[in-house]
Parts: structure tokens; C-alpha cells; sequence
């Protein structure tokens, strides 16, 4: 039945459907780091999964549960029965995107922290060496 009321909008079933509308992300570069923003409303640290596959490709992960998963007292199963949906647009069931990092980074020092429902992802970077310029004296043989 959910799944009939998320498709009935077109525009609300797409974004369900699709994990880059359903999951907005911003990225942004520092001097310092690359920082990703993830808003994910309603879910815990314990709900998400920050990892990195291969060295660079940064992949986020987590679930949001259904109301009728988030149900624990057995009298509320029973009225669950007696309750009609009318319109079902918050995001549900798995999410994961995967970015592919630059290469001057320092994945083994990833952090990442939540604070009202937005994920923060750093991802530090390591120096650029300079080119250097040097004269080279040419000797008399």
C-alpha cells in the first residue's frame, strides 16, 4: 500500500526511487580538506555508514526505517491495522552514494560527525609539493 501512495505523485516516487534526490549532498573544497554534507533527517550515527573503498572512492551508506519497522509494543501493531495512509514523501528504506576522491588526499585520516541530522564528512588533503627552481652551476673541466 505505501508503495502505491509514494508513486502516485510522479515527482515524489522519483525521488524516493533515486538516491541522488533523495539524498542531497554538497561538497565542497578547502585548501585544507574536502567536506561533504549529507542531510539525512530523523537518522542516528548508528543509522549511517561512512566508508572508503579502495583508497578513494568515499561511500556513504545507511537506512531509513519505515514507520511500521520503528514499531516496538505489540498493542501498536494492532492499531497500525486501523490506520489509512494518505500521502507517504519522507524517504524510506536503503541509501548509498559513492564519490570518487581526488588523488591528494589522506583517507586514513577521514572524519566524520552528525549534528542535526546533517553528516559531515572531512576528508583532509596532503600538501602539493612545489615545483622548486634551481640553478645549476656548470664547472670548468
Amino acid at each position: 500500500m505505501c508503495s502505491l501512495l509514494r508513486s502516485s505523485d510522479p515527482i515524489v516516487g522519483m525521488m524516493n526511487m533515486c538516491p541522488v534526490l533523495s539524498t542531497p549532498i554538497d561538497w565542497k573544497e578547502t585548501p585544507q580538506a574536502h567536506c561533504f554534507f549529507v542531510d539525512l533527517p530523523g537518522l542516528s550515527k548508528e543509522d549511517v555508514k561512512v566508508e572508503v573503498d579502495n583508497g578513494r572512492v568515499l561511500k556513504i551508506s545507511g537506512k531509513w526505517k519505515a514507520e511500521e519497522e520503528e514499531l516496538v509494543d505489540e498493542n501498536e501493531k494492532t492499531k497500525k491495522l486501523d490506520v489509512k495512509w494518505h500521502r507517504v514523501e519522507r524517504n524510506r528504506g536503503d541509501f548509498c552514494r559513492k564519490f570518487r576522491l581526488p588523488q591528494n588526499i589522506k583517507a586514513h585520516q577521514l572524519k566524520a560527525s552528525m549534528e542535526n541530522g546533517v553528516l559531515i564528512v572531512t576528508v583532509p588533503k596532503q600538501e602539493v609539493k612545489k615545483p622548486f627552481s634551481k640553478l645549476i652551476e656548470i664547472e670548468d673541466k
